[in-house]
């Protein structure tokens, strides 16, 4: 007779999954660590060997996201030839691909208010990555330029694009496009935008993304 196999240690993925799960079915976050981990037969130790609080883990949620984003992205071989608008925009598609995969824990985390800067809390570990990544993109730019007067500032670029997630994410949120195509648009308006004003090319993008803006806003 065979001995009876362990079962196998939650990983944070695991842990993530079982939340996700656990949240959208009873249409609410567990009441505390106790009861989470007693409804899917979890040790609270092991729990706790990988999250400090449930708080902890809503927030690994959105870092989980980023990082299952750059996987796919690494996985292509092609993005390492990319430039850094084009990496941009391809994490931008990625992102929100990944997220209309999980739409309704994401709606259902953001309170469904259309407003996620008002979840600043859970979307720290997020705002820190992505601004991590936008920094990476601009010093890689400057590295390649000879003079200062050419060379952008990584803390303004990478700020802007944190802002540009977060108007990005309000506008995927109240998107009823088939395919969030909408959504689409804006990301391609939008990281053009930046870059042109970054690189001082002519402001026709500019223009045009804040038409795109005037009209889904005002239509």
């Amino acid at each position: 007779m065979s001995a009876k196999r362990k079962p196998a240690k939650p990983t944070k993925k695991s842990l993530i999954t079982a939340y996700m799960t656990q949240a959208l079915e009873a249409d609410r976050s567990p009441a505390s660590v106790f009861k989470f981990c007693k409804e899917n037969n979890i040790p609270e130790a092991e729990f706790y060997a990988l999250f400090g609080s449930m708080e902890s883990l809503q927030k690994e949620i959105w870092i989980f996201f980023f990082e299952e984003t750059k996987t796919l992205l690494e996985q292509d071989e092609a993005y390492a030839g990319y430039g850094n608008r084009e990496r941009m925009l391809s994490f931008y598609f990625t992102f929100f691909e990944l997220l209309g995969l999980n739409r309704s824990y994401v709606l259902f985390a953001l309170g469904q208010t259309a407003e996620p800067m008002q979840q600043l809390g859970q979307l720290k570990g997020l705002r820190r990555s992505i601004k991590l990544f936008a920094r990476e993109l601009i010093e890689d730019a400057n590295a390649e330029k000879n003079s200062k007067i050419t060379k952008h500032n990584p803390d303004i670029f990478s700020e802007g694009a944190w802002l540009q997630l977060a108007f990005l994410l309000r506008f995927w949120i109240q998107d009823d496009s088939p395919g969030f195509e909408k959504t689409d648009v804006a990301i391609e308006k939008s990281v053009n935008t930046i870059f042109d004003i970054f690189d001082n090319t002519p402001l026709e993008r500019v223009l045009d993304f804040g038409k795109f803006l005037f009209k889904e806003r005002f239509a």
